[in-house]
């Protein structure tokens, strides 16, 4: 060890972890700065009350499942 260097002594170990703890705590409980809300997408969105149609994905799924 260099003569610069004290030993690390529990009353330094112990105000060390104390002062970490402490900033963790008041990390916790400042709230985060919120994001600012996501654009509206440009195309409208499908009727979900439409039902059942008959799109390329599915004709897919059908083609594959053919026994």
């Amino acid at each position: 060890m260099k003569a610069s260097q004290t030993p690390l002594s529990r009353r330094r170990l112990f105000a060390g972890a104390g002062s970490i703890a402490a900033a963790a705590a008041v990390a916790s409980v400042v709230p985060m700065r919120e994001e600012p809300p996501a654009a509206a997408p440009s195309e409208p969105q499908p009727d979900r009350r439409a039902g059942y149609r008959l799109t390329e994905h599915v004709q897919r799924y059908y083609q594959t499942a053919r026994v």
